[in-house]
């Protein structure tokens, strides 16, 4: 998935994710906890999916799969929520950027409820368990979607943007909140697997204690505590153990950015530059990628990177 450094070499084993084989699971592997919004316990098993089927999540309650694409994104208040048919599976986001961060192009996430589970609020966890189920090279080439030329969309002062860059994918994020425990961060990383491991997927989703109420009485954060989210008042931190890392909302906002681009299906070679950027931007970002036909070319493993000005 995007989010990775492209290698023009075979192997990945620096840590760099190489235009050569597909990846998947070598194994199932299960966990169980508490959805974030819906507030429901839930049971999540990620499982190997043959080569070219991509990310699909099944929810096995409702004999339904929702392919993991940005076209089937329904509604992204506070997460990224897929659907068809009816079905739906809501924060997305950190399942999507820990397998797009560990450069698994196919999995079944399966799951009987309405989210997968919060675990800590963050992707870490969701890397661990891929750990645990190992990862395998399949028998098809892995191909990479290249940026040709800048593609925007903004919200008032927030905008969110990709631009042909260099070899992988560069992301840039900055973040600006009234709350003074978080004020103006920002972060510029050139992703790949050990970054996304060290500096991304531990960051927490986060809110403030000032919305609480409002989010609960809209039907959101009911599985929400300080045990998967850091909660802010003003210029505190409510958590006993406060931050992971100082810049540790930025990081996440990046981490979130991760999953929702992995929805385009493929890496993606280029840099991301947002400010203030969520979910709905992110989303419409991919859109409008995919509408203009020449921002972008699909790379088989064959071909050269154009020569293309940032």
């Amino acid at each position: 998935m995007d989010g990775l450094p492209i290698s023009l070499s075979s192997g990945g084993g620096n840590g760099e994710l190489a235009v050569g084989a597909q990846c998947t699971l070598k194994a199932p592997i299960s966990c169980v906890g508490i959805g974030l919004h819906s507030g429901k316990r839930v049971s999540l098993t990620l499982r190997p999916a043959a080569a070219n089927q991509g990310i699909v999540f099944r929810r096995t309650d409702l004999r339904r799969d929702i392919p993991a694409r940005y076209g089937f994104v329904v509604d992204t208040r506070l997460s990224t929520v897929l659907g068809e048919g009816g079905a739906r599976v809501s924060t997305v986001e950190h399942v999507m950027a820990a397998l797009s961060g560990c450069g698994i192009d196919n999995a079944i996430v399966e799951l009987d409820g309405p989210e997968p589970p919060a675990l800590d609020g963050s992707a870490a966890q969701f890397v661990f368990l891929i750990d645990c189920a190992g990862i395998i090279e399949q028998d098809e080439p892995r191909s990479a979607i290249e940026i040709c030329r800048a593609v925007r969309v903004t919200d008032g002062d927030a905008f969110a943007e990709l631009r042909p860059g260099a070899i992988g994918l560069e992301m840039s994020m900055s973040i600006d909140f009234a709350a003074a425990a978080i004020g103006r961060q920002a972060l510029t990383l050139r992703l790949n697997a050990t970054s996304f491991r060290h500096e991304l997927a531990r960051a927490r989703t986060f809110g403030l204690m000032e919305e609480v109420d409002q989010l609960r009485a809209a039907g959101l954060a009911q599985g929400g505590s300080l045990d998967n989210a850091v909660v802010v008042d003003q210029a505190r931190i409510l958590n006993p153990g406060g931050l992971r890392v100082p810049d540790e909302f930025v990081r996440h906002k990046l981490l979130d950015a991760v999953g929702d681009l992995a929805l385009a299906g493929a890496p993606l070679v280029g840099r991301f530059v947002a400010h203030c950027s969520g979910h709905a931007l992110n989303n419409r970002l991919l859109r409008a990628l995919f509408a203009d036909q020449s921002a972008w070319r699909e790379i088989a493993p064959a071909q050269p990177l154009s020569v293309a000005a940032a």
